[in-house]
Formats: structure tokens, sequence, C-alpha cells
């Protein structure tokens, strides 16, 4: 009865070591090149960036606004290619806060000449 027993218990433990092993997945470990390390890292700090973009309140209030979740973005931009990281990143920086400085002062620039040339106001006198 014993022997039966012992027989029985080895008989699964063995039918269930070989199910088991043919479960098991190969798994491929190689070395990664720098480059390859250095686009990760590169690659994370471009949707750390644009994560910080978004996930300013007054970006987030917009989002909300055009009836898009955040999270979802978020969930995106994590999905997105490297090329169109750069892309979206490139038009963020872009997208500076106040506008262009540099066309608002020529705008202003060519107000004041223009009345000047017209005789509204005496801003460049004469020397």
């Amino acid at each position: 009865m014993r022997s039966i027993m012992v027989r029985n218990f080895v008989i699964r433990l063995f039918s269930v070591s070989l199910v088991s092993l043919s479960l098991a997945q190969a798994s491929g470990a190689a070395m990664i090149s720098t480059q390859q390390a250095m686009q990760s890292e590169a690659r994370d700090a471009r949707i750390a960036q644009v994560s910080a973009i978004l996930a300013r309140e007054d970006v987030a209030k917009q989002l909300v606004a055009f009836g898009v979740d955040p999270l979802a973005v978020q969930s995106r931009v994590n999905n997105m290619t490297d090329a169109e990281l750069l892309a979206l990143q490139g038009k963020l920086d872009e997208q500076v806060a106040g506008g262009d400085a540099l066309a608002l002062i020529g705008a202003v620039f060519l107000v004041l000449l223009i009345l000047e040339v017209v005789g509204v106001t005496d801003i460049f006198k004469r020397v």
C-alpha cells in the first residue's frame, strides 16, 4: 500500500515536472552598444520633457477643454516613435510662452516708424 502511494506521488511529480519543463521560455541576453544605450536615454529624456509640458496645469485644462483625456495623451506619448517624439518636441519648443518676442518688437518698431513718417508723433528727435 505504501509503495503504491510513493509510486503515485513520484509519477505525479514527474508528470508535473515534464509539463512545466515544456512551458519554460528561453530568454535571450545580449550586449547593447553604447549608441543603443544613448538612444534609449535620449528617448527617455524626450518623453520626460514632453510629459512635463503636458503635465502643466494650463495645458491639462486646455486638453480637457478640447475633450481629450490627459492620461490618454500620456499613453500615446509613451507609444510614439523616436521621429514622432522629435517632431512633437520641436513643435513644443517653438511654442514659447508669450509668443515670439522679436516679432513683437519688430511690429512695435514698424508702427512707431509709420507714425513718425506720417507726422502723428515725434518719437525720433532730429539731431
